[in-house]
């Protein structure tokens, strides 16, 4: 599915690549063709994978092969960048393809990684806490001896079933083994628990960036006059496929923007109500619940046909596939946004755009972790947290700001006291680390969106969102290689 998406994008690119080379003037039309041809091919090509097994010793006394794989796709950067999952389903042919979803997302969100993924093939809810700390530590040792980990080589996060904690096990591996003398250590990988090098805002940060994906297109004039929707988000309705981190956090976003959540699919329990579902409520509720949304109260349970309901927004956010060929016919919404890697089939892709669905692709919709996992590596190398040096320097400076005022008003007797706003108290200290991470990450989804919408307008793409977000990523990858040269 990446090859072809990438493969279409390269159709529509390569005549404005040729033309970009125009400014080597000693290139031939030939050198100029065949070197165009050349950093395509390394581009879309996969630079390293590892592949490796170990044995766990169960707490049954049982010994069973664990399967560990992590791809490297893209070196045009360094670090490379990419998550680790634990499934069952997942094998080295899956890695690569994240892995290179991976290039072309960073590149899109102008983060400056190469692309890379990792994952155990294992079901965790059949292992124990220890057990699979035994399994996520060993899998960081192999690794380490491959020179797969580090803040300059690779640096992972969390993915499909991996959260703070793995990344907890990771790091204190890491810090013990090959990184014991490394100062960086701790940006060996991202997605940590706050005490252990985390960044506040990193846990929503994904399904926040969905949020302002389609925040930004669905408040865009030309293209909801395309799909023929009103502007904004008044009177909109939005189903949720897959209630995890990604779809959750997206879910709350659009309520609190008056979007009215009317269905959510869960892997163990379908949701709806046409009046509308509480998702800060249903959040907590699957929290209590161990994880379940089963019997939540004032919903009604309902079949996988829940999906294919009417409504104006789709997010889905499960896992990839979840939109094929065979389904994508009854899908009756005006925007999908896709918070899952992978999660439509390029079959269905064409179904969904002749249908008039404006698809919000993964490389740009889901960009929101790896922009926050971004911000906590910088934090990491810099080694103090954003905002700390400078809150009480702000807090001192809007202080005596008000009372220079208060002192120039006596001195013209006019007798005032100057207190500050509530919303002017709030921000004298400066902004904290959560408000930097949220600005910053805002700023970054924006200006990814806006290269994409005009990249679908330069090529008259109409609703190929897609198509357009892989050129904009082909396009600063290809100046990457073609600055800093290329050996063929």
């Amino acid at each position: 599915m990446v090859e072809y998406y990438y493969h279409r994008a390269l159709v529509m690119v390569e005549p404005a690549l040729l033309d970009y080379l125009k400014k080597h003037t000693h290139l031939s039309d030939k050198k100029r063709t065949q070197r165009v041809a050349g950093i395509l091919k390394v581009m879309g090509s996969c630079n390293s994978s590892l592949q490796f097994e170990f044995p766990l010793q169960r707490k049954n006394g049982d010994y069973e092969i664990v399967h560990g794989y992590r791809s490297q796709h893209s070196v045009h950067r360094l670090p490379c960048k990419g998550g680790i999952r634990f499934s069952n389903v997942v094998d080295l042919e899956e890695v690569k393809a994240l892995a290179a979803l991976m290039t072309y997302k960073c590149a899109c969100s102008n983060i400056p990684f190469g692309g890379a993924k990792g994952g155990v093939a294992i079901n965790p809810k059949e292992y124990t806490v220890a057990e699979l700390q035994r399994i996520t530590r060993r899998y960081t040792l192999e690794l380490a001896k491959k020179n797969y980990i580090g803040a300059g080589i690779d640096v992972p996060a969390p993915d499909v079933n991996t959260s703070g904690r793995e990344m907890s096990w990771i790091v204190d591996t890491y810090i013990k083994t090959l990184g014991y003398n490394d100062l960086n250590a701790a940006a060996c990988v991202t997605g940590k628990p706050i005490n252990g090098g985390g960044i506040h805002g990193r846990v929503e940060a994904t399904g926040r960036g969905v949020y302002m994906t389609i925040n930004y297109f669905m408040h865009d004039e030309k293209w909801m006059k395309l799909i023929g929707l009103e502007v904004g988000f008044k009177n909109k309705t939005a189903i949720i496929q897959g209630y995890g981190n990604v779809g959750s956090y997206a879910a709350v976003y659009l309520q609190r923007s008056g979007v009215k959540v009317t269905g959510v699919l869960e892997f163990d329990c379908n949701l709806t109500n046409k009046d509308g579902i509480d998702t800060l409520k249903l959040q907590k509720y699957k929290e209590d619940n161990k994880g379940s949304i089963k019997g939540f109260p004032g919903a009604q349970e309902t079949g996988p046909e829940l999906m294919y309901e009417k409504c104006d927004i789709l997010v889905v956010a499960a896992m990839e596939k979840a939109i094929t060929q065979d389904n994508a016919g009854k899908i009756k919404c005006k925007v999908i946004a896709e918070g899952a890697n992978g999660p439509t089939t390029p079959a269905a892709d064409v179904i969904l755009r002749k249908n008039g669905v404006l698809v919000l692709p993964d490389l740009l919709a889901n960009a929101g972790g790896v922009t926050v996992s971004y911000f906590e590596f910088l934090k990491n190398l810099n080694h103090v947290s954003f905002g700390k040096l400078s809150i009480k320097f702000w807090r001192d400076s809007n202080t005596a700001l008000l009372d220079t005022v208060e002192q120039s008003l006596k001195a013209s007797n006019i007798e005032a006291k100057m207190k500050p706003t509530p919303i002017f108290e709030s921000m004298m200290s400066g902004a904290n680390e959560k408000q930097i991470v949220n600005s910053g990450l805002e700023y970054s989804m924006t200006k990814a969106c806006q290269n994409v919408s005009q990249a679908a307008s330069t090529h008259n793409l109409e609703l190929d969102m897609r198509t357009a977000a892989y050129i904009t990523a082909i396009e600063k990858i290809f100046v990457t290689y073609d600055e800093h040269g290329l050996a063929l």
